[in-house]
């Protein structure tokens, strides 16, 4: 596959489905938007850093699609993740004008991409909405399924919807500027498709994981689109996370808990998914489901991927316990009892609860490494 070609990967859900394009130098071609449903407006969501480096490349290639270009910069960071900020997209959607016939552009990594789209599916009761994705993680991850959500002082992505955009595009040139720090964290979540689904991809990982870390552009452009092939795949069977699409939180359980225990924005949350999935992959073991070659094998993959393997203390007294609390917070708890997404055999993955006993060791085995 060359990497100049254009790739097209399709969520299937009837007359709500989209295409994921992928390819260098497209998101700011005004063919990659012909496509789209007309409207009056667009509102192109940014922040302060993605902003400077683009925004003026989008709203250059909208401009001939629609009467008006507006465009908004939030601040960067998942700490600002909140109800003021998405206060910001609403303010400048209000400030505008702007009406039904508007539709909002996702410019930047997970966290506009979350906003953004939680704000289309609030204003007005539901504007379209566009996804052009500039982080590894989000190309791979968050801009695909139509999660939306802001953080909640006691948990990650606690207050959002089910909302999905009309189109994904993946430009892999933005990834060219991309801090290695963040190009790192994004692996976390392609190596993640390799445990619940797909193990030939992640021997491919193990194989070329050099050229993805040199940026090699036809090392990209297969794990975006391998990525987005299998997320299809979960999320055309399973929109609203009712049972399979669960399997795509492998590691975001105890991940989400050092995102709010140390404060959001602290760790990446790349960072903390990937010590989440080696306290995950260790808990499986535990139980009887994954063997200690697993573990090593998914183990070595993150320490060598620059990713952390080493869990953060939360609190001096009684680590395990803060943990636990942060844990029964989880979107996936039931009454307070905690799902984990457990890896039953290489390449499968399921959720279920563990016995409290074993997560505090787990815990605690994790700080000590």
């Amino acid at each position: 596959m060359k990497y100049q070609d254009l790739q097209i990967v399709t969520i299937d859900l009837a007359d709500r489905s989209y295409h994921i394009a992928i390819r260098s130098s497209m998101f700011d071609n005004s063919l990659s938007y012909l496509e789209l449903p007309h409207t009056g407006a667009a509102m192109i969501v940014t922040n302060t850093t993605v902003g400077p480096l683009y925004a003026h490349r989008l709203h250059k290639a909208l401009v001939s699609q629609y009467e008006k270009v507006h465009a908004i910069e939030l601040p960067d960071g998942e700490e600002f993740k909140t109800w003021q900020s998405l206060n910001l997209i609403f303010d400048a959607l209000l400030l505008h004008g702007c009406d039904r016939n508007t539709t909002l552009f996702a410019l930047g990594g997970g966290v506009v991409g979350d906003m953004t789209g939680f704000a289309a599916a609030c204003y007005m009761r539901g504007v379209p909405f566009v996804q052009v994705p500039t982080t590894l993680l989000a190309q791979v991850d968050s801009s695909v399924g139509g999660k939306t959500a802001i953080n909640h002082p006691l948990g990650k992505n606690m207050i959002g919807a089910f909302y999905q955009p009309i189109k994904v595009v993946c430009d892999l040139g933005t990834l060219k500027t991309l801090p290695q720090k963040e190009l790192i964290a994004g692996l976390a979540e392609v190596i993640k498709y390799g445990p619940i689904a797909d193990m030939e991809f992640l021997a491919w990982i193990e194989a070329n994981l050099d050229a993805i870390l040199a940026r090699d552009p036809t090392a990209l452009a297969y794990i975006v689109k391998r990525s987005c092939e299998i997320k299809a795949w979960v999320v055309g069977q399973d929109e609203r996370e009712s049972g399979l699409r669960a399997i795509l939180n492998f590691g975001h359980t105890f991940g989400h808990a050092i995102e709010a225990g140390l404060g959001f924005g602290v760790w990446l949350h790349g960072e903390a998914v990937a010590c989440g999935m080696v306290m995950a992959a260790q808990l499986s073991a535990r139980l009887g489901l994954a063997d200690a070659f697993f573990v090593n094998r998914l183990t070595h993959l993150i320490q060598k991927a620059g990713l952390p393997i080493k869990a953060p203390v939360l609190q001096q007294e009684d680590n395990a316990s803060r943990y636990l609390e942060l844990m029964r917070l989880d979107k996936k708890a039931k009454a307070g009892d905690i799902q984990f997404v457990l890896i039953d055999k290489p390449g499968s993955a399921v959720v279920r609860n563990a016995p409290e006993a074993m997560v505090r060791h787990v815990i605690d085995a994790c700080c000590a490494l």
